[in-house]
């Protein structure tokens, strides 16, 4: 399989990698002929007592999680599936993570190593499979989230972690400013909240570790009301109502940011530095706003014409956008992979 990719990329023809593909529609509109990954599957090594996971860039994530569900394990970071065939190469490569990033940390924190095959159909590798491998300039996590645009990733390993023993789920009713004062105070505090997120007047809190603190932080916290702990997978996969929308925003500000008084309807994660946002106002209004609390918005997901108009996401300084084109051209130099996928220069 590795060579068939190879004589592909030395076709030197504009390449759209993918997996199920499931976020076909995240980042800009694709160019290129579909390079399918989904025949290169499967776990190359798996070690419960190393915490570490490798495997192949179409393995479903599916079949990952399940064998470390086996062994008692997870992803913390809960990379979001779009779809039952979800593959960890593209998991990697989107950089997406779930409702417990902010608490567990980011996909990109749990990559320990990587292979690609570059622009010039050589077969490199990054990283290793513990972290005292990844010293130095880390070009594993700097793969993860770029979309393809720099390299086929073939293989990937991440770290990994034993699922917590206990976990509840509390709601609270309270409007949003009073919401993200909670999320503040509360995250001083030694409280074990993992995750978190406020819609339509209610917060709904996830509280997970040893069963004793889990106890004790619920009596801290009141009784609140209950809520499915299926709350969170839907969160995290997206289908819950809110995210049945044709235009959707996504907003990453400082959690101590105040309420942003935008015209839609939001629901805020991470505690309170994700704010996901519903609304027909301006591009330029959205992004002021996000901007003036320190903070970026990315245009998630939207009609092809808008996202053509505006861009998925925001706009990189002058210095960035130089660093963007230059770490392209170290990787791709003939411009094949995944081409406009994140900004119309590269």
């Amino acid at each position: 399989m590795i060579e068939i990719f190879k004589e592909r990329i030395r076709q030197g023809k504009p390449l759209h990698i993918r997996g199920a593909g499931s976020k076909d529609w995240y980042g800009n509109a694709f160019n290129g002929d579909v390079l399918d990954t989904r025949s290169h599957a499967g776990i190359v090594a798996y070690e419960p007592t190393e915490l570490f996971v490798t495997a192949k860039c179409g393995t479903p994530l599916a079949e990952i999680e399940a064998a470390l569900a086996a062994s008692g394990q997870c992803l913390p970071f809960e990379p979001p599936r779009f779809s039952p065939d979800s593959t960890v190469g593209g998991a990697v490569a989107a950089g997406l993570s779930g409702p417990r990033r902010a608490s567990a940390g980011s996909l990109r924190d749990y990559v320990l190593g990587v292979k690609i095959i570059d622009g010039e159909a050589r077969e490199l590798t990054f990283g290793g499979q513990v972290m005292k491998n990844v010293a130095g300039y880390d070009v594993s996590r700097l793969i993860a989230g770029s979309l393809g645009t720099l390299g086929l990733i073939t293989e990937v390993t991440l770290k990994v972690l034993p699922k917590p023993v206990a976990e509840a789920t509390l709601r609270f009713e309270m409007n949003q400013s009073e919401a993200l004062d909670k999320l503040n105070a509360w995250g001083r505090q030694p409280l074990p909240i993992v995750a978190s997120a406020w819609a339509e007047g209610v917060l709904t809190l996830r509280l997970a570790g040893a069963r004793a603190a889990v106890e004790s932080a619920k009596q801290k916290l009141g009784a609140g009301g209950t809520a499915p702990d299926s709350f969170w997978s839907d969160l995290r996969d997206q289908r819950l109502p809110f995210f049945a929308t044709e235009t959707l925003w996504r907003l990453s500000v400082p959690s101590v940011a105040p309420q942003l008084e935008l015209p839609g309807e939001q629901l805020i994660e991470w505690g309170g530095a994700l704010r996901w946002l519903k609304s027909d106002v301006l591009p330029e209004t959205i992004r002021a706003a996000a901007t003036s609390v320190g903070g970026s918005a990315m245009l998630y997901r939207a009609p092809a014409a808008l996202k053509t108009r505006v861009g998925a996401f925001a706009p990189l300084s002058a210095p960035l956008l130089k660093l963007h084109r230059n770490l392209k051209a170290a990787f791709d130099p003939k411009g094949i992979f995944n081409p406009g996928r994140m900004y119309k220069e590269f």
